[in-house]
């Protein structure tokens, strides 16, 4: 009792500045990919299919290491871990910077979705460290960074990459990373690691990223065409093997990472089923809309440079931080079910307009940014449903297998976006179609509005 009443005195402005700050560092770094993927391309030589491995390699990593972090955090000590993923994504970010091909690249994103587990180890420290009162200031300024970072990531990554190379693009925030990392393991007390007789599921933890790492390569390669049929075969088998074998070890060992046993509750898979069918027509969008910016003007694309596609999606960013400040009172006030259908409604409408409404760049952008708010909105809701649906106890298993499902699904929309994409390039031009673009919005709308059908059988007065 002694030691939790001093610890706040152990703890000043510079600790949580630094911490603040490293926030700021992450989020920009991990925003420098989207506004930028169509020059990735370009210059790593790559087509549609292969593309989306670039965005959604560090969701891969985010979504292993999510529901482990705090896990890790309580065992080892905050202190201790966080500086261990910041190492991970400090070598992610200057292999990234490095990186002269694709394979160089992918790993780099690999390291760099460490930072996941950023957010919660930094919350452990502020909490013991600081004073409840406290406590709440310095989560919503660290919180807050990150996603400011997020806008910063937009802003800068194209006048980086542009200006001077992509390689710098990577670097920059990743030598501010490094830089604050130093200070928070300078400034920062020692936090004595927690007891606990939960274990870590190692073998789910590599069952999981072995899975979702086959899943996506696995996509990829076939939607690149040309692999034979036994191949194809020998791909999906694979997968299915690995997400098998997951599913086994999930369900029989004592502390699992995602406990899939809660799945038989109806609020909880219905929940994931939602979160997936938004998640994918989500995810189809983040890749679609910025190749249709990119594409050459003389056409019916906009010519969109890096630069220019940065200040295009910042107001979808925006939208997605607003959205979080609006979900929460919405739904407290109608109901997360009410909200999850609304936001499924206009995801949906707006995705079908867009299939045939993208000769303007305010449509993509208008779209880009109700999809992303609309999105954000239900991802919210659908966590404040079903944190009242569970058990006290079973919330934070609950709220971390929707987090891992979200992850999947925009990981897969990105990929079949990328092969649709792929499937409609022209060969003389060696340009995607318009009717490749107008096809991945349909798909991504009709995807979207299969949720309400899932929607409707959900628990009609849950309250948040």
């Amino acid at each position: 009792m002694t030691a939790t009443l001093d610890s706040p005195v152990r703890i000043g402005k510079p600790a949580i500045g630094a911490l603040g700050t490293l926030a700021l560092a992450l989020g920009t770094l991990q925003a420098v990919v989207e506004p930028s993927l169509p020059l990735l391309q370009h210059d790593l030589g790559i087509g549609p299919a292969e593309g989306p491995l670039i965005f959604i390699t560090l969701l891969i990593t985010g979504a292993v290491v999510a529901p482990i972090a705090g896990k890790l955090g309580d065992r080892y000590g905050g202190k201790r871990v966080l500086i261990v993923l910041m190492t991970l994504v400090s070598a992610g970010g200057l292999l990234s910077s490095l990186a002269p091909n694709l394979p160089v690249l992918l790993l780099g994103q690999v390291l760099q979705g460490a930072m996941v587990g950023a957010l919660p180890l930094s919350f452990i420290l502020v909490r013991k460290h600081l004073p409840p009162g406290q406590t709440q200031v310095a989560v919503g300024l660290v919180s807050g960074l990150f996603t400011g970072g997020g806008l910063v990531g937009m802003l800068i990554a194209g006048p980086i990459a542009e200006g001077l190379s992509r390689h710098w693009m990577f670097a920059i925030p990743t030598i501010a990373i490094i830089a604050t990392t130093l200070i928070v393991a300078r400034s920062m007390p020692d936090d004595p690691p927690a007891a606990s007789d939960s274990r870590i599921d190692w073998l789910g933890v590599i069952l999981l990223s072995c899975t979702l790492v086959a899943l996506v390569l696995g996509f990829a390669a076939v939607a690149g065409g040309g692999l034979p049929p036994l191949v194809t075969g020998a791909v999906i088998v694979g997968v299915a093997a690995l997400a098998t074998g997951w599913v086994a070890v999930e369900r029989r060992v004592p502390s699992p990472m995602v406990d899939l046993r809660m799945l038989a509750a109806p609020a909880m898979w219905s929940s994931c089923v939602v979160t997936l069918l938004m998640s994918l027509g989500f995810g189809m969008t983040v890749y679609l809309v910025p190749q249709l910016l990119s594409t050459p003007a003389e056409g019916y694309g906009f010519g969109a440079s890096s630069t220019d596609i940065g200040m295009l999606l910042l107001p979808a960013t925006v939208a997605g931080v607003v959205a979080g400040t609006i979900a929460g009172i919405a739904a407290r006030r109608f109901g997360p079910r009410a909200v999850i259908t609304v936001g499924a409604i206009a995801t949906a409408a707006t995705l079908l307009t867009l299939a045939s409404m993208h000769d303007a760049t305010w449509q993509l952008v208008v779209a880009r940014a109700l999809i992303g708010f609309a999105v954000s909105v239900s991802a919210i809701a659908l966590l404040a449903g079903i944190a009242t649906a569970v058990a006290a106890e079973d919330t934070g298993i609950a709220t971390g297998l929707l987090v891992v499902t979200r992850v999947v699904g925009v990981a897969i929309g990105a990929q079949i976006a990328g092969a649709i994409l792929e499937v409609g390039t022209d060969p003389a031009t060696g340009l995607p179609n318009e009717s490749a673009f107008t096809t991945g919005f349909v798909i991504a709308g009709v995807i979207t509005a299969l949720s309400l059908l899932v929607v409707r059988i959900m628990k009609k007065g849950t309250r948040a």
